[in-house]
C-alpha cells in the first residue's frame, strides 16, 4: 500500500479541521489548505506538469509557496527549490543545469494559490522512490550539485523527528527559515506527515518570532545560531521559554550559547545535518519534561534510522574522542546528486570532520575545506570559535587560515565585540589570558581584526567565503 501520509489530502480526510497554516494572524484548517491545493494541482496539469515533472520554484515565505509545493507533492512532481535571495546570475546557473519543465516565481505562485477551490477530487498513488524535491548544494565541492530527494527519505526523516521530539495535540512549528531551503522544507514536509500547524513568517526578524511564539501559541522553532543569539538578545519576555524545543542547526553551537539557554530555561537541541540527507541526521534528544536545564555539548547522537560513521583518512573507524571524516548512511539520505551516479545506498562522504564521545553525541569540528593545519598540526576553527565566544565582550566570532611562509598557515580571526571598548590594549590583553587558559599555543589566533559584523548567508549562517575574502586584508599581529 502507498504511504500516503505526506499528502495535504489525506491529512484533510483525518482531521480536517485542525489547523494546518497560519500567516499574518489567519488560519487555514487542512479542509481549506487541500481545498486550495486541490484547485493548484487542477492549474499545474494544465500546464503539463506530471508525474516526474521537474518544476522550479523560487518563492518567499508565503502561503502561495506553501499551496504550491504541496500540490506539487500530490502531483509527484520533483520541486527544483531555488533559494529567492541568489542572484539572478545564481538563479539562472542552476536553472541552467536542472532544466526544468517550469518555472515559477511570485507572481505564478500566486496566480496557482488563488485558483478557485473545488473540481472532483482524483485519485492518487504516490511512488517513493520519485524525488519529491532537488536542492542545490555546493556539498563538498565549490560547485553547487542538485541533491535528489526521494519521498521516502522526507518519511524518514520525518519519523526519525518524531521519534525524538515526541508530538503533542497542540504542537504548532513556527517556519521564520525560508521554505526553499531544507530547513524550511522540512518543517513543511514534518508538520504535514503529523498533521500539525505550522506558523508561517516571511522571514526572520527576532521581534517578529517572539510575538508570533506568544500570539500564536507556538512550541517548536528551528534556527541557526545567529538567530538564536539574536533572539535571547531582544527576548525581554522570557517568550523563548514557551517552547517546547528550539532546534539548534546550520553550524556548530557554541557552549556560550547553549549555557546562556539553559539560564534562560530555553530548551535548545543541537544538531547537525545536511541537505543530502534531508536536514537532521544528529540531533540531541528531547529530555522529559520537568528535567534539568543542563549545558549539554555535541549536537547528539544520530536519529533513528541514520548510520554515522567517523574515518581516518585510510578509511577506518576512528575510536572514541578522535577526530575522523563525517560519513552518513540511511533512508533519508538523497537518492544522488542529479547528472551524477546514483548512491545506491552507498555512504555519502560528507566532507565534515568530527567526532563522538562517549555517549555518542557527534562534536562536529569543522568542514574539511575549512581545517587550518599550521606547523603540521591541525586546527578546527569551530573550536577557536568556541573560546573566543566564551570570553566576555565577544559577541561572534569568524575563526579561518591564512598562508604563511614558515608555518604554512596561522590561525586568524574576525572578532565582534558586544560592547565599545575603552582601553583597547587592556581588553587585548585580556583576551589573549583567556585564550592562554583555553587552547594550545598553536590554536591561538596571530592575527585579527575586529568587525562590526560577520557577513551571512540568506540561510543565516556565516559566510566564511566572503568573510576571508573581506576580513584578510584587514588583520593585524595580535
Amino acid at each position: 500500500m502507498t504511504d500516503d501520509r505526506l499528502s495535504v489530502r489525506s491529512a484533510a480526510r483525518e482531521c480536517p479541521d485542525r489547523d494546518a497554516l497560519v500567516w499574518e494572524g489567519a488560519t487555514l484548517s487542512y479542509r481549506a489548505l487541500a481545498d486550495r491545493v486541490a484547485a493548484a494541482c487542477e492549474a499545474l496539469r494544465g500546464r503539463s506538469v506530471t508525474r516526474g515533472s521537474r518544476v522550479a520554484v523560487r518563492a518567499q515565505n508565503h502561503p502561495d509557496a506553501m499551496v504550491t509545493l504541496l500540490a506539487l507533492m500530490e502531483l509527484d512532481a520533483t520541486a527544483v527549490l531555488v533559494h529567492p535571495r541568489l542572484t539572478e546570475v545564481e538563479a539562472l546557473a542552476l536553472l541552467d543545469d536542472a532544466e526544468p519543465d517550469l518555472v515559477l516565481t511570485s507572481q505564478g505562485l500566486q496566480a496557482l494559490a488563488s485558483m478557485p477551490p473545488g473540481g472532483a477530487e482524483r485519485g492518487a498513488s504516490y511512488d517513493p522512490d520519485a524525488a519529491l524535491a532537488m536542492l542545490y548544494t555546493s556539498g563538498t565541492t565549490g560547485r553547487p550539485k542538485g541533491a535528489m530527494l526521494a519521498r521516502r527519505a522526507f518519511v524518514a526523516s520525518a519519523d526519525a523527528s518524531a521519534a525524538n521530539l515526541r508530538w503533542r495535540d497542540d504542537d504548532r512549528w513556527l517556519l521564520c527559515l525560508p521554505v526553499c531551503h531544507i530547513g524550511g522544507f522540512s518543517v513543511l514536509t514534518r508538520c504535514v506527515m503529523a498533521r500539525r500547524c505550522v506558523v508561517l513568517l516571511p522571514r526572520f526578524d527576532a521581534d517578529a518570532v517572539l510575538s508570533a511564539i506568544t500570539r500564536e501559541r507556538a512550541t517548536i522553532l528551528s534556527v541557526v545560531p545567529t538567530m538564536l543569539g539574536a533572539l535571547l538578545d531582544a527576548d525581554g519576555e522570557g517568550a523563548l521559554s514557551r517552547l517546547r524545543a528550539v532546534l539548534v542547526g546550520g553550524a556548530a553551537t557554541s557552549t556560550a550559547l547553549r549555557a546562556r539557554c539553559a539560564s534562560r530555561r530555553v530548551r535548545a537541541l543541537a544538531t547537525y545535518g545536511l541537505t543530502e540527507a534531508c536536514s537532521q541526521v544528529t540531533t540531541q534528544r528531547l529530555p522529559p519534561d520537568g528535567a534539568p536545564f543542563a549545558v549539554l555539548e555535541g549536537s547528539g547522537p544520530p536519529l533513528a534510522g541514520v548510520e554515522v560513521s567517523l574515518r581516518d583518512e585510510a578509511g577506518h573507524e576512528v575510536t572514541v574522542g578522535a577526530v575522523g571524516r563525517v560519513f552518513v548512511r540511511g533512508a533519508s539520505v538523497m537518492t544522488g546528486y542529479w547528472r551524477h551516479p546514483p548512491l545506491a545506498g552507498a555512504w555519502l562522504d560528507t566532507g565534515d570532520l568530527g567526532s563522538f564521545d562517549a555517549e555518542r553525541s557527534l562534536h562536529l569540528h569543522a568542514r574539511r575545506t575549512d581545517l587550518i593545519v599550521t606547523g603540521g598540526e591541525n586546527v578546527y576553527p569551530a573550536e577557536v570559535e568556541h573560546a573566543l565566544l566564551e570570553i566576555d565582550g565577544i559577541s561572534s566570532a569568524m575563526v579561518f587560515g591564512v598562508p604563511d611562509e614558515a608555518w604554512g598557515q596561522v590561525v586568524a580571526a574576525a572578532i565582534v565585540r558586544a560592547r565599545t571598548i575603552d582601553d583597547e590594549r587592556a581588553w587585548r590583553s585580556a583576551v589573549k589570558a583567556a585564550l592562554a587558559a583555553r587552547l594550545a599555543s598553536h590554536k591561538r589566533p596571530r592575527r585579527v581584526c575586529v568587525v562590526d559584523a560577520l557577513p551571512l548567508r540568506a540561510t543565516g549562517k556565516v559566510d566564511r567565503a566572503e568573510g576571508v575574502r573581506a576580513f584578510t586584508p584587514r588583520l593585524q599581529p595580535w
